[in-house]
């Protein structure tokens, strides 16, 4: 296996678009590393640049030591699973598999030996005979995977490898990818819109926007740390709140939300940090899940009371969701199932004051992100 290593990359086409900005990315060797963000953001283009599918416009790419900006894709030992599966319909399982290493004119014996293996750690062995035509979607997916697994490459590349399958199949197959990437010890670099995804199967993520790359690291630093408003707002299912308002000159580093519905005293490490934004615009992120009912039985330590109104509440078994809205701004609160107001209602909910974030209204940077991780919920 080898790293992967991306050095002020970019890729300009031919009509000027500027599809990535100067990417800064470190794949080590046996890491696994997912590009995350919404369409169009270059994450798909910096992986067909990695695959030497897209040439590199400036910057340098290496795989290992090697520099490959100039190597052509099927010299640089990297194997590809894009989203479409792409087999060959008139071709049995064995027979798509072996297709690549044939070409290499590797032994037939050697062929056997890695297409039974690939197909026993992907638990396709019992259709091997079959046509693509006779597969399911899981089936041809791991068909897919197989045939990149048997060409023993340095490095594996996934392009939103699942966004052809049912919900309950795409978490089947990422344990399964999870799992061989444990097995296997691979360098693989995956891509996916999924954050979700992104979250549960990366050794580090790659949030991409607009063809720039936001910010890299583990997932639970993501969610806890995001550099900026993009980060914090991709990162996490309901998405954080940002509540808009200010830090008044002579308030004592008080954000009050923009329309005076109310006045929040931050802790004092928090404090220390807004000081500089005194008079000035800044951002209130609250992540859904640190909003409780206010006269719940269990509450964080040190909370602060909003009143909101309610627009619809969506019940999902274990917890509801509760949407509504302060002062014209939105709010989604994620609760433990109870009796809750109806729509137009008030509702009081706490929120965790360690668990708040802030950011700078003009430039989007993080100010403060809380920095607990707490097991206990509701």
């Amino acid at each position: 296996m080898a790293s992967v290593t991306l050095e002020k990359v970019r890729k300009v086409y031919d009509n000027g678009f500027v599809a990535v900005h100067g990417a800064d990315i470190e794949v080590a060797d046996g890491e696994f590393v997912v590009l995350v963000g919404p369409s169009g953001c270059g994450k798909s283009t910096t992986l067909r640049m990695i695959a030497g599918l897209e040439s590199v416009t400036e910057g340098r790419l290496s795989i290992g030591d090697r520099v490959v900006n100039d190597v052509a894709a099927k010299d640089r030992d990297i194997a590809m699973v894009f989203q479409n599966y792409a087999l060959y319909p008139h071709m049995s399982v064995f027979d798509n598999m072996a297709f690549g290493l044939r070409r290499r004119k590797l032994p037939k014996d050697a062929i056997r030996r890695r297409v039974d293996d690939a197909s026993e750690i992907l638990g396709i062995r019992a259709v091997l005979d079959r046509k693509p035509r006779q597969l399911s979607g899981g089936q041809s997916q791991r068909v897919a995977v197989g045939r990149a697994i048997v060409r023993e490459p340095e490095v594996f590349l996934f392009d939103e490898p699942l966004s052809n399958l049912d919900a309950k199949l795409r978490v089947q197959m990422r344990t399964e990818i999870t799992s061989l990437h444990q097995r296997l010890g691979a360098t693989m670099i995956y891509v996916t819109h999924d954050q979700v995804e992104a979250m549960t199967m990366g050794d580090r993520i790659v949030v991409m926007h607009k063809g720039h790359v936001q910010q890299t690291d583990v997932p639970l630093s993501l969610y806890d740390r995001p550099a900026n408003l993009f980060v914090a707002g991709f990162i996490g299912s309901p998405a954080m709140n940002f509540l808009h308002g200010e830090i008044p000159a002579g308030s004592g580093t008080v954000f009050r939300e923009r329309n005076g519905a109310f006045d929040l005293e931050p802790l004092p490490a928090q404090r220390a940090a807004l000081e500089a934004y005194a008079g000035s615009r800044v951002v209130l992120g609250v992540r859904p899940e640190d909003l409780y009912v206010a006269d719940s039985r269990r509450l964080p330590d040190r909370t602060a009371r909003l009143d909101a109104v309610v627009s619809r509440i969506e019940p999902m078994g274990n917890e509801s969701f509760v949407y509504g809205s302060i002062s014209e701004q939105p709010l989604i609160a994620r609760v433990s199932p109870q009796a809750l107001p109806g729509k137009g209602e008030s509702i009081g909910l706490a929120v965790d004051l360690e668990r708040l974030h802030f950011f700078d209204a003009g430039t989007e940077r993080a100010i403060v992100n809380h920095d607990v991780r707490r097991s206990d919920r509701r």
